[in-house]
């Protein structure tokens, strides 16, 4: 019995952390290495990868050294005073509210792949049931959404398997070296793959899962685990969809896959889209309703009733290019908040303050990447 409490107080903290990482995003990856070709790709992957792990353990510093029941706005209070807050709040709730509506879009469409043959009925109502079940989710809070977790990343590697072995007579060394793009397309992995391996949200979350049992202990190595088992999970994704899909990849990479599967046996595969997207979904929206309690200091159900309407509301209004989102969620919001975390760091560690500035170098610089490129 205490083995299996000890296994539990350290999986299931694991699972959240892996959920927020190998979410939506994922979905994305493929059509931007077949864009680029693999080797860029992967050194994207080791080098952000590596990049990000850092961001992450200095957070992980950060919140251990801070009381509990804060997000980045709240930290950034502490460290760098109203000006910090300011930005990791008004950056977080728009990074938030984009990656719902994004979660929207792609989740909606998979659910409507798979449901629709039986139910009928078009994608954009898919796309609200999505919305509503993992609103109802995320009133409930982080206890039932740790286990829904789990047995979702369980499921998830599960039909990963499967879509594995079913594409694996179409996969082809000629299709791994497809590369679509242009000489201006080599910096396009940036916002995709800061978008797809981020977790910083769940650092806070995990935190108090850990604290409530006593074990904070783990939270750097839930981390390093999670982000170790997401880094491999999507070299092996990208891998496998390009060698079946090659230069036929498409932005959504089940889309492309349905060409080549055919409809039968890709409702097994729409469920894992669903499955994927819908875990990390819920983690999102429970991370940004305790910002605007904590952070913003707005009573607890507005604050739902604030994460439950206002993607809608965007999601309604036109917001409909998921690729786009990613980008400028990723390489924009998610690199003030990688600026604001080094400078936090900075604030505890002083003695490591000079080797933090490489970081905050590529970060500004990212950001005016997509920016430049989104405006053009």
């Amino acid at each position: 019995m205490i083995v299996r409490a000890e296994l539990k107080t350290f999986f299931y903290p694991l699972a959240v952390m892996c959920n927020t990482i190998i979410g939506v995003g994922i979905f994305g990856l493929p059509y931007v290495a077949a864009k680029v070709g693999l080797p860029l790709m992967f050194g994207y992957f080791l080098v952000i990868g590596a990049l990000i792990a850092v961001i992450h353990l200095m957070f992980c510093e950060v919140a251990l050294k801070t009381p509990d029941y804060k997000r980045l706005g709240g930290f950034a209070r502490i460290y760098l005073g109203k000006w910090g807050a300011a930005v990791a709040i008004v950056s977080n709730i728009i990074g938030f509210f984009g990656i719902m509506v994004a979660f929207m879009i792609v989740g909606g469409q998979f659910l409507y792949e798979f449901a629709s043959p039986l139910l009928g009925g078009d994608q954009a109502a898919y796309s609200f049931l999505y919305f509503l079940a993992g609103a109802l989710l995320i009133y409930f809070g982080i206890n039932i959404v740790s286990r829904v977790g789990l047995w979702g990343l369980a499921m998830f590697f599960a039909i990963f398997a499967i879509l594995a072995f079913k594409g694996m007579p179409f996969f082809t060394s000629q299709n791994l070296a497809a590369h679509t793009g242009a000489a201006g397309d080599f910096l396009l992995p940036y916002g995709a793959v800061l978008f797809a391996l981020w977790a910083s949200s769940s650092i806070p979350e995990v935190e108090e899962m850990l604290g409530r049992k006593n074990r904070k202990d783990l939270l750097k190595p839930v981390m390093i685990a999670a982000s170790l088992i997401a880094l491999v999970t999507y070299f092996l994704f990208v891998v496998m969809i390009v060698g079946i899909t090659g230069p036929s990849t498409t932005q959504s990479a089940f889309i492309g896959l349905k060409q080549v599967l055919g409809n039968g046996a890709m409702s097994l595969f729409f469920l894992f889209g669903v499955v994927t997207s819908f875990t990390s979904f819920i983690i999102v929206g429970l991370t940004l309703k305790k910002i605007l309690v904590y952070d913003v200091r707005i009573e607890k159900h507005v604050a739902w009733a604030l994460t439950a309407i206002v993607p809608i509301i965007l999601f309604l209004s036109g917001f409909k290019n998921f690729i786009d989102i990613f980008s400028l969620v990723g390489g924009v919001l998610l690199g003030l908040d990688g600026i604001l975390i080094i400078l936090m760091y900075q604030k505890i560690r002083p003695a490591r303050k000079l080797a933090t500035y490489p970081l905050l170098l590529i970060f500004v610089g990212g950001i005016i990447y997509e920016l430049a490129y989104y405006l053009k």
